[in-house]
């Protein structure tokens, strides 16, 4: 086994959880810094209606001016406009919504060289705390490494109010992480790279328990929210422990990329291509596939193509695409080397078509 790499650690320092703690955004901005004064917010028109007078109220009574921005979408067009915007030069920026917001927030901050505070209105995937984004237009097909936040709030009754297909996309980002974590042992044995057991530990518990929990998450009560962000933060930081996202992405990400690449951007959401793509690398690795299925349908996840409005050739595109798109990442596609035939008889196998 190869000696482990050098690399920086970075975690977030604080993170906030619980009912209505959006109202003490203020307060825990002034907790990381006392001295900011100027904070600049990105998120999504629907998000600023929903949450927009909850933020300004507390962070006006910190006395922290407060600018806002618009996200058009999770492209790198969209973060170079709001760079040429953001021009105040804000003590903290503030990732407020969903993926894509927290994702271009990410970015910005990135580009800026200025501290990100996460806060999640839905629980739809694991970069809520991680160090990772998925941005179009970048020259990499696949999710890319900026600064990790440096504070996460996550209030459930918020993340409570949004679509309960976005909690399952979360569900379906978490199970992912149990054939993550197998690519990256793959690559271990096969490679001689190095893996992290805290990290991949981190990231397996956070697979399991909603494999454990599935049929609980959903019921209208607070511990189906709680455990779903609780477990997307812990994945997220086991990827900052790791160094690399790989306790948290395997080739089920890389399927979900080509997906991307090969459909469009109107091929589900990114938690449910990568479930569709868990269940086939699960098969590959000769894990229990249909216990991954049944947590996917216990929390109304998608478990077939259709179901997302994809077709055969996609899928079989996909799979076939995936590995091309990452080649240093050697997972369970690098050792089998799918063909046309291979990979229309795995999708049939497991009914994802």
């Amino acid at each position: 086994m190869s000696s482990p790499p050098t690399h920086l650690m970075e975690l977030p320092r604080e993170i906030l959880i619980g009912d209505g703690v959006i109202s003490k955004l203020g307060s825990f901005i002034t907790d990381l810094d006392d001295n900011a004064s100027k904070i600049a917010i990105i998120t999504g028109n629907k998000v600023k209606t929903r949450a927009g007078a909850a933020c300004k109220s507390s962070l006006f009574e910190y006395s922290l001016q407060d600018s806002w921005y618009i996200a058009d979408d999770a492209s790198m067009n969209s973060v170079n406009k709001l760079q040429t915007k953001i021009r105040d030069s804000p003590d903290f920026i503030i990732g407020l919504g969903g993926g894509r917001s927290v994702d271009v927030a990410k970015m910005t901050a990135f580009k800026l060289n200025k501290p990100l505070v996460s806060v999640p209105t839905s629980a739809s995937h694991d970069g809520i705390s991680s160090p990772f984004v998925s941005i179009r237009g970048i020259d990499k097909p696949h999710s890319v490494k900026v600064n990790t936040p440096i504070g996460v709030l996550a209030d459930t009754q918020l993340l409570s109010q949004a679509p309960l297909r976005l909690l399952a996309s979360g569900c379906g980002d978490l199970v992912a992480k149990l054939t993550a974590v197998k690519d990256w042992e793959l690559a271990r044995d096969e490679t001689n790279e190095y893996f992290g057991s805290y990290a991949a530990n981190l990231a397996y518990m956070s697979a399991k328990i909603i494999l454990d929990d599935s049929q609980k998450l959903l019921q209208k009560n607070g511990f189906g929210i709680r455990t779903i962000v609780e477990a997307l933060i812990s994945a997220g930081v086991a990827a900052c422990i790791a160094g690399s996202s790989r306790p948290c992405s395997g080739a089920e990400h890389l399927f979900s990329h080509a997906l991307e690449y090969i459909a469009g951007q109107n091929c589900g959401l990114h938690g449910e291509r990568v479930g569709l793509g868990t269940i086939m690398m699960a098969k590959l690795h000769g894990l229990n596939w249909e216990r991954i299925v049944k947590t996917l349908e216990n929390v109304g996840a998608p478990t077939n193509a259709e179901q997302i409005k994809l077709n055969e050739d996609q899928i079989v595109k996909s799979l076939l695409t995936a590995q091309s798109l990452r080649p240093d990442r050697y997972t369970i596609l690098s050792k089998l080397k799918l063909d046309k035939q291979s990979a229309l008889e795995l999708a049939k196998s497991v009914y994802v078509l």
